[in-house]
């Protein structure tokens, strides 16, 4: 007992109704930005990944890093 045609029109034009045209394209703009932003912000995390990883150095701080930083967590508990 899937949705008709018809229940689907109503409640898009109630929705057109409500909000207006301007307002629902204003937010699928703004829906359309956050997802940029996402990809951006995805794309910048594999760069700092990649880049890690071609410095050798950068790996063996971060890993003295986090082996100081599970010594003091069994210390604490």
């Amino acid at each position: 007992m899937g949705l008709s045609f018809w229940q689907i029109a109503i409640v898009v034009i109630l929705l057109v109704l409500l909000f207006g045209r301007g307002k629902i394209s204003d937010l699928m703009g703004d829906v359309a930005k956050g997802i940029k932003s996402f990809k951006k912000g995805m794309s910048e995390e594999d760069a700092d990944l990649t880049q890690t990883s071609q410095d050798p150095k950068a790996i063996d701080q971060k890993s003295e890093t986090e082996v100081k930083d599970n010594k003091s967590e069994k210390t604490n508990n």
